[in-house]
């Protein structure tokens, strides 16, 4: 851990397009998403819609499909798109020196 951050990997280790998961103690998984010019995104492992798993969810531009019935989720804020209503919600999210690092304290917050 460096600070309030938690450092769960190296950039590379999350797929391009696609995502990791980080299990979180007593609460929600977390899946932290890379885009296809490497920004890092990461957003509670659930569909607002049904609580499918977005992290097996295909990533285009700055959002992401879910796998169960396609409702795409802008990955900046965690808002369903288009006509569909819902939100999950988002962890702060960096990059440092190739490191991925999650805000430690809204992870504990996901985890509530």
């Amino acid at each position: 851990m460096i600070g309030e951050w938690l450092d769960i990997g190296w950039l590379h280790q999350i797929p391009l397009r696609g995502a990791r998961t980080i299990p979180v103690e007593g609460g929600e998984e977390i899946a932290v998403f890379r885009t296809s010019d490497n920004r890092v995104f990461a957003l509670a492992n659930r569909c607002p819609h049904k609580g499918g798993p977005l992290s097996q969810g295909i990533v285009h531009g700055d959002s992401v499909a879910c796998p169960l019935h396609n409702w795409n989720i802008a990955l900046t804020t965690g808002e369903a798109q288009g006509n569909d209503k819902g939100c999950t919600p988002t962890i702060p999210v960096k990059v440092d020196a190739g490191r991925v690092l999650l805000c430690r304290a809204s992870t504990l917050k996901a985890a509530a």
